[in-house]
């Protein structure tokens, strides 16, 4: 028997020619999220981009021996399949922490690369290099100007009152940056309730959520007194008080 029957096969060059065809193009939605340290980086997105490639591929030749009169092949089976599995691996790319979730464009980015992967294992090479371009256009062009878009957070602040002397607002900054928020302080002033010496900041939060999500937890922190939303150019009316 010759060594190389069911090694080399009339359909092996296009074969490897798609599957070479997936590295390529992971590899480009792979690298944005290895620049960005995101948890799910290069490796990982080739890897799901390959396999997926690998299985489609499986599925339209691989069992070209068993095909005949009483036998039909269903190449969407495992096609179907990969979209099933690749769903619970997104999923476990999704964090979520305390009023936060994270890593949903990562799991996103998964997706696309399964989906080139499977685009280049059926040979719609066209489809795959357009679904890379417009995935990194999403994201270097259009996010960027997505995120400059004016909110109505782009004009509010955080009033926080909190009792002075106990690092109050370091553990408010800090809760704020564990939430995804960037913040800059507008201005403060001190006061005295009783015999308790208060401070009362405003401060300029910047994130992907609204600002009122933040204050709940900011009521948590041991020595926050009041929290409320402010319009950036107010004083003394409050808004959404807590």
């Amino acid at each position: 028997m010759d060594p190389l029957i069911g090694f080399v096969t009339d359909s092996t060059a296009v074969q490897l020619e798609l599957l070479v065809a997936s590295f390529v193009l992971c590899s480009l939605i792979g690298l944005e999220r290895q620049v960005r340290q995101k948890s799910a980086g290069y490796r990982t997105h080739v890897l799901v981009g390959l396999g997926s490639c690998a299985f489609t591929l499986v599925s339209g030749y691989g069992f070209a021996m068993v095909l005949g009169d009483d036998a039909a092949l269903d190449p969407s089976r495992i096609a179907a399949q990969i979209v099933s599995g690749i769903g619970f691996l997104g999923a476990g790319v999704i964090f979520k922490g305390r009023n936060v979730v994270r890593g949903l464009t990562t799991a996103a980015t998964v997706w696309v690369a399964a989906a080139v992967g499977m685009a280049c294992g059926a040979g719609l090479l066209a489809l795959a290099a357009a679904l890379t371009v417009l995935h990194l256009v999403t994201l270097f062009v259009i996010a960027p100007v997505v995120r400059r878009l004016p909110t109505p957070d782009r004009h509010r602040v955080l009033r926080i009152t909190y009792i002075d002397g106990g690092g109050v607002l370091r553990d408010v900054l800090e809760a704020a940056t564990a939430m995804g928020f960037s913040s800059s302080v507008v201005r403060s002033r001190r006061s005295t309730e009783g015999d308790r010496a208060l401070v009362t900041v405003d401060v300029h939060f910047y994130g992907q959520q609204p600002m009122r999500e933040l204050v709940p937890p900011l009521l948590d922190l041991s020595g926050v007194e009041r929290v409320s939303v402010q319009g950036a150019d107010s004083h003394d009316a409050d808004d959404d008080s807590v």
